[in-house]
C-alpha cells in the first residue's frame, strides 16, 4: 500500500508573499499577474501573520467604494485574515484537507523550525489526493 502523502509532497516552496504594510493594489496586481487565489502575508521578519484572498480584496474594494474611500490608499493589513492556520511539511494531506474544509481557508503557510518554507493550497491538496487515490488503485490491482 502506498505511503500517505505529506504536505512536503505537494507544497509550493518559496511562495509569493506580501508584506503586511504593502498597498492593497500591489497585492491585487500580484494575485492577478500570477493567477493566484491569495497570498501569505508576512511581517518585516518574513514571519506569516495572515492570509489575503481574492475575496478579501474584493470585500476591501467594495467597502472603499461604498464609503467613498480610495482603494489606492488601502493596506494589506486592513483586508487580510489574521486567523492563521498553518501546517508543517510532515503533516498528512488528509488532515490538512479536513482542516481546510472546516476553516473554509484555501491555503496554508507551511512552517518548519519557525520559518516559512512553503505554502499549500486547496489545488495542491486536490492534486495530491488524486495522486494518492491513483496509487491506491494501482496497488490494489497487483
Amino acid at each position: 500500500m502506498p505511503q500517505p502523502i505529506t504536505v512536503n509532497d505537494c507544497m509550493r516552496s518559496k511562495p509569493l508573499t506580501i508584506n503586511v504594510d504593502a498597498n492593497l493594489v500591489e497585492a491585487i496586481e500580484i494575485i492577478v499577474e500570477y493567477k493566484l487565489t491569495g497570498l501569505t502575508v508576512t511581517d518585516d521578519s518574513e514571519q506569516p501573520v495572515g492570509i489575503l484572498s481574492e475575496l478579501d480584496c474584493i470585500q476591501a474594494i467594495l467597502t472603499d467604494i461604498y464609503n467613498d474611500g480610495d482603494p489606492e490608499h488601502s493596506l494589506v493589513r486592513d483586508a487580510m485574515v489574521t486567523d492563521l492556520n498553518v501546517c508543517a511539511p510532515s503533516d498528512s494531506i488528509i488532515e490538512v484537507a479536513q482542516g481546510m474544509l472546516k476553516s473554509r481557508q484555501r491555503r496554508r503557510p507551511v512552517i518548519e523550525n519557525g520559518k516559512l518554507v512553503g505554502q499549500v493550497s486547496s489545488s495542491n491538496i486536490l492534486w495530491a489526493l488524486m495522486e494518492h487515490s491513483r496509487r491506491r488503485m494501482l496497488s490494489n490491482r497487483k
